[in-house]
């Protein structure tokens, strides 16, 4: 495998006095997407805070490009070149679509125009004028990631981006990340859904209580499909 972009080695990670990454261990290569694939409660978005710096305490050893991120606050993290779509979205409900993507800051050079946010997410073009507040789900979702993209992060985060969606807007989203990936984007993105995960992802960690516990290259899901839903109890 090509040099890792992203290596993560032991990892461990706190809320408070729970104990939630128990020694967290992959790395992602340049333009590769990555998924962590696990059981809800297994650890894949404290890793991803993590990561971010977002977790309030952690040990080990987080590099991305060669630097060392353990240490680092969110913002100088963000700066780096790596940019987080939470679960949550965090999608602001007063303001229109165009405005949620002006927010956030451009950190490094080679981020999306709006013309090419426009073209890779069509709807948002439709309803530029209309209020967080009166998007579907899934256009709240293309707008997260849509939101990251201006920045000029080459590394993103992606945490259930098809969690609830309906299955023409988890098309969508699946093209949108292949076409990211074309572009040379790497992309760490957490799945419970493994089919989605298949048609998108280069490999698959199985995370499972806070470690990582198999990799599973994408060519090689047929013949894991019963491991797999031993792992993740589908």
């Amino acid at each position: 495998m090509p040099e890792a972009q992203l290596a993560v080695r032991e990892v461990h990670g706190w809320y408070g006095e729970s104990h939630v990454l128990h020694g967290m261990s992959f790395e992602v290569a340049a333009g590769e997407v990555v998924t962590l694939l696990g059981r809800n409660g297994a650890g894949k978005t404290s890793t991803m805070r993590a990561i971010m710096g977002m977790l309030p305490q952690r040990t080990g050893s987080i590099a991305f490009e060669g630097r060392e991120l353990i240490g680092l606050s969110s913002n100088r993290i963000a700066r780096a070149g790596i940019a987080y779509c939470p679960e949550e979205r965090g999608i602001f409900a007063s303001l229109n679509v165009r405005e949620n993507l002006m927010l956030p800051p451009v950190v490094k050079p080679g981020g999306f125009g709006i013309e090419q946010i426009y073209a890779l997410f069509p709807n948002l073009r439709e309803r530029s004028t209309s209020q967080g507040a009166q998007l579907s789900g899934g256009e709240q979702q293309m707008l997260a990631i849509a939101r990251i993209l201006r920045t000029g992060a080459k590394l993103l985060l992606l945490d259930e981006p098809t969690e609830g969606l309906a299955p023409v807007i988890v098309q969508h989203i699946g093209e949108a990340i292949r076409t990211l990936r074309r572009q040379g984007f790497t992309i760490l993105l957490v799945e419970q859904n493994f089919r989605f995960a298949a048609t998108v992802a280069d490999r698959h960690y199985v995370v499972e209580y806070g470690r990582v516990i198999d990799m599973i290259p994408n060519s090689a899901l047929p013949t894991y499909r019963e491991k797999l839903q031993s792992y993740l109890g589908v």
